[in-house]
């Protein structure tokens, strides 16, 4: 079975073919491909997977190629982890916003409608080729900002595409383990759009135990998300929302965290990557101990401003383990080999949630067959959340009206609809410096 990796010379790739390398049996993947515009990065990640799979007896084979046809070309499953402009746009991103007073986030905000804006073409067309070259083919989209970009892809590939992230499977894995539980055995119950969800329940032997974590104040500060959070305002939500909504509840005070940051989070990765990869060319280097030792360093520092302005100190040892290549394979899995399991993906509505239309993109558990993934019938989202939920869905629909109009009239009123950016002025300025700073953005007339 051929697995093409779209963005196959970025730094992540290793952690979805480690998974790959435990995985036997019939179906599994025997073949993978990478592709990327870098043969530099290419290179450097193809040594990595080398090292990875030195011991591994029967590894799943590994070339690469800058031909995105030839990489589409028969696969049976596409993985997109692209990255539209590369760091250094995203650095872009944090900094135009930034310095107009608002949230630069690379899926949050305006830096995540700027990052919408730069790839949902590019996705499009990667849609078109899949659709064209590997009509059977099933694509996983882990490119973000991924309900947007997943959305703008099924509008040419219907249910073949599949949204995954790792930010629900991390949140349901740190309730259960909070609870005493595992967290293979539990059932969450998590409604949303990609990075603006909430876990609602979570079942253990067909009982909530959501509302016994939800009572007792040490337990709910003790896992990441009561110390981000408060457990305060997460018993007045009654629910546990996703890290990502931290953006949102305390808006101000991230925005001031990152203004006055040494670096934003897109140059700090920039830098660091810059290095690895330079690491990694070097002679003699061991691509593999290079790759672990800047991954750890990566993950201790995710999300530290919110987590400072919170309070909330380090990152838990279990928490630095990702997660996103599991669901990746398990995904995988359930299709090749009909091995039915439930996951909480990013997929098109049908009537899932009621407030959205057939089409809308949300993340909720699915059953996953062979077929592809298909939403669990969910409780109708509260209040609280429900006006949340559609004011961002009908940004992320401008956004996508923006992409295929090339309308800069359009794309202003994403960014002004956005409620983190709230001032039709601040989204003209927004749309003039992005447009100024990304060549990808040129297409906007």
């Amino acid at each position: 079975m051929k697995l093409t990796i779209l963005g196959g010379g970025g730094f992540r790739v290793p952690l979805v073919y480690g998974a790959l390398l435990g995985d036997r049996g019939e179906g599994r993947v025997t073949e993978v491909v990478l592709h990327d515009l870098d043969a530099g990065r290419l290179s450097a990640v193809t040594r990595v997977l080398a090292e990875q799979a030195a011991r591994v007896e029967d590894a799943p084979r590994v070339s690469a190629t800058t031909d995105l046809d030839e990489a589409l070309r028969g696969a049976d499953f596409v993985f997109s982890a692209i990255r539209v402009g590369g760091l250094e746009g995203r650095a872009e991103d944090e900094r135009v916003a930034l310095a107009e007073g608002v949230l630069g986030q690379e899926t949050v905000g305006a830096g995540g409608i700027a990052y919408g804006l730069r790839t949902v073409p590019v996705a499009v067309d990667i849609a078109r080729r899949v659709a064209r070259l590997a009509p059977d083919a099933w694509v996983i989209n882990f490119t973000n900002p991924a309900g947007l970009v997943t959305e703008a892809m099924s509008r040419h590939l219907g249910d073949r595409v599949i949204g995954i992230c790792d930010s629900p499977v991390g949140l349901g894995r740190r309730i259960a383990r909070v609870l005493g539980a595992d967290p293979n055995e539990a059932w969450i119950d998590y409604v949303g759009l990609n990075h603006l969800g909430w876990v609602r329940g979570l079942k253990i032997a067909g009982r909530d135990e959501l509302p016994r974590l939800l009572a007792d104040p040490d337990l709910l500060g003790s896992f990441e998300e009561g110390k981000l959070f408060g457990v305060d305002w997460l018993q007045s939500l009654g629910a546990i929302p996703n890290e990502y909504l931290h953006y949102y509840y305390f808006n101000r005070e991230a925005v001031r965290a990152y203004q006055q940051a040494e670096k934003t989070r897109g140059a700090f990765l920039a830098d660091q990557q810059a290095r690895f990869y330079d690491e990694v060319g070097a002679p003699g280097a061991k691509a593999l101990d290079v790759w672990d030792r800047t991954r750890a360093e990566r993950e201790a520092t995710y999300m530290s401003e919110n987590r400072e302005t919170a309070g909330a100190g380090e990152r838990d040892a279990d928490d630095l383990s990702g997660g996103y290549e599991k669901v990746a394979l398990a995904l995988m899995r359930a299709i090749a080999r009909d091995e039915r399991t439930t996951l909480i993906l990013n997929v098109r509505n049908q009537g899932t949630v009621a407030v959205l239309d057939h089409d809308a993109v949300i993340e909720v558990p699915c059953l996953v067959d062979a077929n592809g993934a298909h939403p669990v019938s969910v409780a109708p989202l509260p209040e609280h959340a429900t006006g949340l939920v559609c004011s961002v869905k009908a940004v992320e629909r401008e956004v996508l009206a923006a992409a295929e109009s090339a309308s800069r009239t359009t794309a202003v009123k994403a960014f002004a609809l956005h409620p983190l950016v709230d001032s039709v002025n601040v989204a003209r300025k927004l749309v003039e410096g992005y447009t100024s700073v990304h060549p990808g953005l040129a297409y906007l007339k």
